[in-house]
Order: structure tokens, then sequence, then C-alpha cells
């Protein structure tokens, strides 16, 4: 699954899930260019980090997903400064939780913004790139929320679900190609974010870690343990490598059978 020489463009890969299919990529000889938020100088000591210990070149570029010109400029750069555009996965990300009734209107464009049309903006600049060089994978980061929903978080289950939509109209015009578009679809992830859910929680019923873990846990997976962010970016370079070239419009699911219920 050598991606020796390929360039990728990871955005919100400045911690998380992102951070992971960035450092995955990068030990597979990819060049990468990360994106997020976060403080200057720990983004710069990770890009020189993993530069280092991948031996590859490690770029970055502070885009926000919510602004289609930024998107348009982050392919540019990523062009300019590593050579080509070979590898696109739509990871960034957020999420608000409310009824809809009182569910904020600008929480809803935001959500739609980054989580959804973020990523028509990026493949709609990269894909030229990948046509001409008859090569390219544009992986789309779903999630379970993409196949069922839950209530009150509206705006992230319908952003996930035309993530999905995304990604099947992009496959069936991508189809022979070069270029493939898929779907990674994870159900909980262990993440900081997700701890800090796991946290309040035990803060706020006042009981172990443990016990708000296995309760956020069960309330939708049958197999009681959290996806890890190293196992979506082994996914993620499955997808990028040889090996998936024949696979157009699809969805691998991790989410501990959630959707098999």
């Amino acid at each position: 699954m050598s991606l020796n020489g390929k360039v990728a463009i990871v955005t919100g890969s400045t911690s998380g899930i992102g951070l992971a299919i960035a450092q995955a990529f990068a030990a597979e000889g990819c060049n990468v260019m990360l994106n997020g938020f976060g403080e200057a100088t720990a983004i710069a000591k990770l890009r020189e980090e993993l530069a280092k210990t991948c031996r590859v070149k490690v770029e970055y570029h502070g885009a926000d997903m919510s602004k289609p010109a930024e998107i348009v400029d982050l392919v540019a750069q990523a062009k300019a400064k590593l050579g080509s555009v070979d590898i696109v996965v739509n990871n960034a990300g957020i999420q608000f939780v409310s009824p809809i009734e009182k569910f904020p209107v600008d929480k809803w464009d935001a959500i739609i913004a980054i989580n959804l049309s973020s990523s028509f903006h990026m493949i709609r600049a990269a894909l030229p790139l990948m046509k001409a060089a008859k090569w390219g994978r544009i992986i789309n980061i779903a999630s379970t929320h993409g196949l069922v929903a839950s209530a009150d978080k509206v705006a992230y289950v319908a952003a996930k679900h035309g993530i999905l939509g995304l990604t099947k109209t992009v496959a069936l015009e991508c189809a022979n190609s070069g270029v493939t578009c898929n779907a990674i679809c994870p159900g909980w992830v262990l993440t900081p974010l997700v701890e800090a859910q796991i946290e309040a929680r035990a803060k706020e019923q006042k009981i172990s870690v443990e016990q708000a873990s296995n309760a956020l846990l069960s309330e939708k997976q049958p197999q009681l343990q959290f996806t890890k962010p190293e196992q979506i970016a082994g996914l993620a370079v499955f997808l990028a490598s040889d090996t998936a070239s024949n696979m157009q419009g699809s969805q691998l699911v991790s989410d501990g059978g959630w959707t098999a219920q």
C-alpha cells in the first residue's frame, strides 16, 4: 500500500481523526498538506516532527473550511509547494446539539458549510488536477450519522447524509478516469472531543469515567469499544491504495455494530 511520492491534502488534520490520517499517509511515504486550527507554534512543531520522522514533505495551510476562496487557495498551494494533488481527505467537521425548533440558524449554516459544502468546494478545485494525472483518490469522512439519524443532531445528520450522496455522484462522474471517490463512516471514535463529552457526563451524573464511557457506547453500539483514530486512518490508507482502485461510491463502516441493528 505504499504511497511513495504522492501528495495528500487532509482537512481538519491538526488533531483527532485527521491527524491520525495525515500521520498514516506520511508513514507510507506520502507528502502531506496539513490543515486545521490550532496554536501556530504547536502546528509548526507537529509539521517538523512529522516531516523528520517519515522523511516526507509536510506543509500547512490554515484555510477556513467555511470559506470557498480559502479552500481553492489551499489546493493551489498544495500543488505549488508539493508538486501535485493526488489524494484529498475531506475530514473537517463541527457539531452542535439541539432540538430543531431551538436550533440556531447560524449553527445550521456553519455545520452545512463546514461538514458538507467544504467537500464540494475541495473536490471541485482538486478534481481537474487528478483527472489530468489520470490518478486520484477522494476520501470523504462521513459518519454512522450518514446512514442513520439521532435526535437533536439535525444539521450534522443532514450534512453527513449529504456527504454520502456527494460521494456517490462524484464516483459516477469519475468512473474510468483513474480517480475514485469513497467514504468512511465511523461510529464513536475516541478523540479528545469525545473524551471531553465522557468526562462531562461522568461529572454531571457523578459516575466514573469508565461508567460514563460504557453508557455512551451502549446507547448506540453493541460492541462496547471505541474505534481508534488510527483504525480510521488505516481505512483511509486502504482506500488510497491500488488495492481499492475498483471501489467507487462505497461506504466503509466502522461502528461496533451500530448500523447492524
